[in-house]
């Protein structure tokens, strides 16, 4: 080996302290999931779904699989849900409500599609202790509310999140909802990971997160989420699930994400091209929520080291992602004594044999996913280049695929 690499050993140290680096962090990942046990609900529980929970869905293009997902939260049983939308499409919205539960689901609307406006109106017309935020295509397990629900008996968590997995839109997944998949199962991996080893997560996604309603009920909370700017100037709408996260944490909440297969949710995404502008959108969220945590609240490095770390480390994830490529090219245009397509094909080899690692809880549970392996592998180059863009482009607000969605509408 010393060998292999001796005429360009100041190249090849800082790769292989790279790459030891990375894995050791992943599988100390891995060895903290696997360590990791939710809260399993209590024999006489004090909250109880049927009295102390209301759903809050904020929509503005609720289609059939509204429907879908309206039957398995009924399958809950919660008190109510309040579903959320703009005047122009309360009525068809109405209609359907009325052909589903009209005695459980009740509508209300702003004049305008705002989710966090809507979000805010769902939060006062709240009446019971724990509020769930839920999308309108979030489909459940009979046993969510129970297992979210279990962490509440501890009176000082005030937020939960849950696992999420792909529902296809169609009969089979694209290799766009394969991805979705793979990096779900990684983020599955990760935030029980950080909840095992500090008792933080970076965001708990707002497809499904559960708050008491006291703490959303303060004005200064109602008045704060829905008058969020980026630099002071640049107004944000999406960025929802990541402002309730910090919100938790700068408040002196704790947060817990179930992760098992009773707190599972199935939730569809865009199963083409739209997927990236997705991405895209919630890689600017990630950043501008990032930077606020460690530089401007602060209060995530005394109360969650360990997501704090895993934060500062995904600002330099691009670099890291392609260092690789970039030393490959070097060595095929520099003397070394490895000819140009060995260079090339062990460092593909290296790439496949490292990801195959990476998902193997995913390929385990979805064997025939590994044919999308040569697109993520394409896709994480991509999304390397993506995140800095994203960086240097954090004043764009705006939310893509919802406007879509109205113009489709309109």
């Amino acid at each position: 080996m010393l060998y292999l690499t001796a005429d360009f050993f100041p190249i090849f140290v800082p790769l292989g302290v790279i790459g030891f680096y990375r894995y050791l962090i992943f599988f100390i990942k891995l060895m903290a999931w696997g360590a990791y046990r939710p809260i399993r609900p209590l024999d006489n529980p004090i909250y109880k779904p049927e009295k102390d929970v209301t759903i809050v869905v904020p929509t503005i293009d609720a289609g059939e699989e509204f429907r879908e997902a309206a039957y398995s939260w009924l399958a809950c049983n919660p008190k109510q849900i309040l579903v959320v939308t703009e005047e122009a499409m309360r009525q068809p919205i109405q209609d359907m409500a009325n052909s589903i539960a009209p005695d459980k689901i009740k509508i209300y609307s702003v004049p305008l599609a705002s989710k966090r406006e809507q979000m805010a109106e769902g939060i006062r017309h709240t009446d019971t202790d724990i509020l769930v935020f839920a999308d309108d295509d979030a489909i459940w397990k009979p046993t969510m509310l129970q297992y979210i629900l279990a962490c509440f008996e501890d009176e000082s968590i005030g937020g939960v999140g849950t696992s999420q997995i792909v529902k296809p839109v169609g009969k089979r997944q694209t290799v766009w909802e394969i991805l979705a998949g793979f990096r779900l199962t990684i983020r599955n991996i990760e935030v029980a990971a950080s909840t095992h080893i500090d008792g933080g997560v970076c965001c708990i996604s707002g497809r499904t997160a559960a708050y008491r309603t006291v703490i959303l009920k303060d004005p200064s909370f109602i008045h704060n989420f829905t008058n969020d700017y980026w630099l002071g100037k640049y107004k944000l709408n999406s960025g929802d699930d990541k402002f309730l996260t910090r919100w938790m944490i700068s408040h002196g909440w704790r947060t817990y994400m179930q992760v098992c297969p009773e707190a599972q949710l199935l939730s569809t995404f865009k199963d083409n091209w739209r997927f990236l502008m997705q991405v895209l959108r919630w890689t600017r969220n990630t950043w501008r929520s990032d930077f606020r945590s460690l530089f401007t609240e602060r209060y995530l490095w005394t109360r969650h080291p360990f997501v704090s770390y895993t934060m500062v480390d995904k600002f330099f994830n691009p670099l890291t992602l392609l260092s690789g490529p970039v030393s490959v090219i070097i060595l095929c245009f520099l003397q070394y004594h490895l000819p140009q397509w060995n260079i090339v094909a062990s460092y593909l080899v290296w790439l496949i044999l490292t990801r195959l690692v990476k998902l193997s809880p995913h390929l385990i549970r979805w064997p025939q996913h590994i044919l999308a392996l040569p697109a993520f592998l394409v896709f994480n180059f991509y999304f390397a280049f993506m995140k800095v863009y994203a960086l240097f482009t954090l004043n764009v607000t705006g939310w893509g695929t919802r406007k879509m969605a109205i113009e489709q509408n309109e």
